[in-house]
């Protein structure tokens, strides 16, 4: 049998902490994980709301490639019959081939969250899962609290597990619900279910221990079929497991090619697509399609990569949709100088001048407080003056922020004036804004746009102010990082000064002169119109 990969992005992933999808963000990630090669996509709980209820009728009429859309919900409620059970009944109308129910493997929470018997319980998971299979659907059983509950009393636990498969159910997915269960405890108690278990065993991981990926992990070399996790590993407290560190290494370390020929090279863009409908930052640091998971900083590291990358890369950044990232910092030597002037297009040996001269200009204004990991776009820049290959896009002639506060209880008016030059035109102009940043940002877009209409492409997507040895108190240098970008790409750029309002000028600046560095002709007189 195939392993098979179980998305609950959408139900267990959209519990997590800032977190919610409307109907639209659901339709186009079950879209995305569909194109990515997931084989079962939970699409949420029928009755639990009305979003969730309008996404099963919607997606009905979205055309799928090999993804199918599963229901989930509870076994019934102890005094109800399955028959009349609103949770059974409004997983039926959700109108799915397949419905996951989960019921309970724990006496603790038999006792004290259902309030139940503990041969009740049993009669609930049996019942529903016969009800629901008498209805024509296949089900899936995830056993919830399953290690706590074999921990607790083992043989209960197990039969628990007896009375799904009795009832009918073609998977039983153990589920680590709190997330604290060793590796060594999956090892040791995985077996004993297999013994009495007819039907393929799942996975369903929960990252409390930061051991999710590692569990789940463990499961598949013991046999489990069915993987369940969620995108970016976002879910509730600390996360589910996350299914693009288990994609990459089932199909890299392990040789289980889940997904199918050529998709894992999409993993990096499902994986920020979710992130973005999620409104979600993007781990960086996460394992194999983060940013820094291919990203060189240190001189040694960046000189062996660049012989070969096997140096220290584990896997081609490739295989998975990411890019090997060579990072720039006084820790960087000739070569990692050398290195990104190829990507700019220039190629000097690493013993020429300009190499020199360029790196040390690095370290010295590094020393200063300038950080360029995060803000290579900025970096860019100076790249480009150092070797006289810039052509800036504007001057500016002058720039002044007013913060007006008239009483204690009215929100502060911000306003920014600014003058610059293009060309032979002087534009002088103005624009509000929430807050000093925002209404510089404002004011020189205002004034800029009618030269570069490009510019209304760009959107700021993150500001981060960073102070720089504290001891001097309020006159301590500040650093600040903008992330901006447009439809096409992302970059960062740097401003250092003991004003903030400098400091974010020189970022700003130099995120509208990254932009426009490859524009195809000299600016051009406005248009009267």
């Amino acid at each position: 049998m195939k392993l098979e990969i179980y998305d609950t992005t959408l139900r267990d992933g959209a519990q997590a902490e800032d977190v919610s999808f409307s109907v639209d963000d659901k339709i186009r990630i079950a879209q995305k994980l569909d194109e990515l090669g997931i084989h079962f996509i939970e699409g949420g709980w029928p009755g639990a709301n009305p979003r969730d209820i309008e996404f099963f009728q919607m997606i009905k009429a979205i055309p799928l490639q090999q993804a199918k859309i599963v229901a989930f919900g509870s076994t019934r409620k102890a005094g109800n019959v399955a028959e009349n059970d609103p949770t059974l009944q409004a997983l039926l109308a959700a109108d799915t081939r397949i419905i996951t129910i989960f019921g309970k493997s724990w006496p603790l929470h038999v006792t004290e969250a259902l309030g139940t018997t503990l041969e009740n319980n049993l009669e609930l998971i049996q019942d529903s899962i016969a009800y629901l299979r008498s209805c024509g659907k296949s089900v899936f059983y995830d056993a919830e609290h399953f290690f706590d509950g074999y921990k607790a009393d083992s043989e209960y636990a197990l039969e628990t597990v007896r009375r799904a498969v009795e009832g009918g159910a073609e998977r039983i997915i153990l589920c680590d619900t709190n997330g604290g269960t060793m590796p060594w405890e999956i090892e040791a108690i995985w077996p004993k279910v297999q013994a009495i278990c007819q039907v393929p065993l799942g996975i369903h991981a929960h990252n409390d221990a930061e051991l999710a990926v590692a569990n789940t992990l463990v499961a598949v070399q013991l046999g489990a079929r069915q993987v369940q996790g969620t995108m970016n590993g976002i879910g509730e407290r600390c996360g589910n497991v996350n299914l693009c560190s288990v994609l990459a290494n089932l199909e890299l370390k392990m040789n289980h090619p889940v997904l199918g020929e050529g998709r894992l090279q999409h993993l990096r863009n499902a994986s920020l697509f979710v992130s973005e409908i999620a409104n979600l930052l993007p781990n960086k640091r996460q394992a194999y399609i983060g940013d820094a998971a291919f990203a060189h900083k240190g001189g040694v590291h960046i000189h062996a990569v660049q012989k070969n990358p096997l140096t220290y890369e584990h896997v081609p950044p490739e295989s998975v949709g990411n890019r090997q990232r060579v990072l720039v910092s006084d820790n960087t030597g000739r070569s990692g100088v050398a290195h990104k002037l190829e990507e700019y297009g220039v190629t000097l040996p690493r013993d020429h001048p300009r190499v020199q001269q360029l790196l040390a200009q690095l370290k010295d204004r590094e020393r200063d407080g300038f950080q360029f990991e995060g803000a290579e776009g900025s970096f860019e820049i100076m790249v480009r003056e150092a070797l006289g290959t810039h052509r800036p896009a504007f001057s500016l002639l002058g720039l002044r922020v007013i913060v007006e506060k008239r009483d204690a209880e009215e929100v502060p008016r911000t306003e920014a004036t600014i003058k610059v030059q293009v060309g032979d035109v002087i534009e002088h102009t103005a624009a509000v804004g929430d807050g000093p940043v925002n209404a510089i940002d404002n004011a020189l877009r205002k004034a800029l746009e009618k030269f570069y209409p490009e510019l209304r492409e760009v959107d700021l997507l993150d500001y981060k102010v960073r102070v720089l040895a504290g001891n001097h108190g309020t006159e301590s240098k500040v650093r600040v990082l903008i992330e901006s970008g447009d439809h096409k790409a992302k970059w960062g750029t740097v401003g250092v000064s003991e004003n903030i309002i400098e400091a974010s000028w020189q970022a700003l600046a130099d995120s509208i002169e990254y932009k426009l560095l490859n524009r195809d002709q000299e600016a051009k007189e406005p248009n009267d119109g």
